[in-house]
């Protein structure tokens, strides 16, 4: 696929108009303070993997509506883990991000769209790095690619097509991104009430979906340590789709296709998640990345997030994009995930530099 959405120089001044409905900050503040009304953690349970490095727990957390969301919590083996001590004999090591026994920088990831929390051996980079790492599972999704998701939807019943983009799409109330964002922000929550990790180095991480809901997440969470999202779904929507019927933005065309007339409440409800909105009320240093030939997750969008990043806070982050002028939505792949651990480690020096000067 050739390039087809702006040239480069163009992206990297791209800071279109955003028309935000009037109540967006009160529309989310009562979604969150609703959810935020029950304690987040139901149940945190050691699995056996066949990793020997590597301890997981399937844990549930309390979402939005209370419901039942399920999670793989994992830490590197013998840093600990909920409610336990580390193994005898384990030495401190100057070259790894946790000590054996103290709390832990902590990624929580975000899966792409149709997918799943799939099986707990699949990601390994995080708690590889050093990191504890939870993988939130998408509530009624799971069923297009990966190894499936176990949280179903129950509010799925309102109108709307069958894929994920159109469920409840004729009102923000009812949209299946209301619900999962919502689910993201308490998956912070969540792992943040663990006693073996540090909730004060708390990182959103995710790519397509899973970059616009760590992007959502960023907007939502003011005390977030970092974000770091590669091609994130959800950003300059309306744009996209009048570049691109791919991907789930396709599933929105053909939706308003047959519902003739439908555009307008559509329109209002999108703009209820716009990821743009979301990065403009920001403040954690900010990773993004980039493919300039992606069709699921056009390049404007993707840039118009980053130049309007934080514009509201009053603050003025670290952040960086890296573009990937020959790629698709595939982006960077291991050279962009190099890139984003080089650049955490970076940022939680700093932080950490930054909070023993004020001591």
């Amino acid at each position: 696929m050739p390039a087809f959405d702006l040239p480069l120089p163009e992206l990297e001044r791209h800071r279109p108009d955003l028309e935000e409905p009037a109540d967006f900050d009160a529309f989310w503040r009562d979604t969150l303070k609703a959810a935020g009304e029950t304690d987040p953690l139901v149940s945190v349970r050691p699995v056996e993997t066949g990793l020997r490095l590597t301890r997981t727990w399937d844990m549930t957390f309390r979402g939005f509506g209370g419901d039942p969301v399920r999670a793989w919590f994992s830490r590197p083996a013998g840093a600990g883990g909920p409610g336990e001590l580390p193994p005898a004999g384990i030495s401190p090591s100057p070259h790894l991000l946790w000590q054996p026994g103290e709390p832990l920088p902590t990624v929580v990831e975000f899966a792409g769209y149709g997918r799943g929390r799939g099986l707990p051996h699949e990601r390994l980079t995080w708690v590889n790095a050093g990191y504890a790492h939870l993988l939130m599972d998408n509530r009624g999704q799971g069923d297009q690619y990966g190894c499936g998701g176990d949280t179903p939807d129950p509010h799925a019943a309102a109108p709307g097509g069958p894929g994920p983009a159109v469920r409840g799409l004729l009102a923000p109330e009812a949209y299946h991104y209301r619900r999962l964002i919502t689910d993201a922000v308490r998956a912070v929550a969540a792992v943040r009430a663990l006693p073996c990790v540090d909730p004060q180095r708390t990182v959103a991480v995710g790519n397509s979906q899973g970059g616009g809901l760590a992007l959502a997440v960023a907007g939502l969470v003011p005390d977030l340590t970092a974000v770091l999202v590669t091609a994130p779904l959800l950003c300059g929507i309306w744009r996209a789709l009048d570049l691109t019927d791919a991907g789930p933005y396709g599933e929105i065309a053909a939706y308003l296709a047959v519902h003739r007339g439908a555009e307008a409440a559509a329109c209002r409800t999108l703009s209820y998640v716009e990821g743009v909105s979301f990065a403009r009320r920001a403040r954690a240093p900010a990773h993004f990345g980039v493919g300039l030939r992606d069709t699921v997750c056009p390049p404007s969008g993707v840039y118009a997030a980053f130049n309007r990043y934080a514009e509201l806070t009053g603050t003025d982050p670290r952040k960086e994009i890296h573009a990937y002028p020959f790629n698709g939505h595939e982006g960077g792949e291991a050279v962009q995930v190099r890139r984003q651990l080089d650049w955490l480690r970076e940022v939680l020096d700093e932080a950490g530099d930054a909070g023993r000067g004020s001591r």
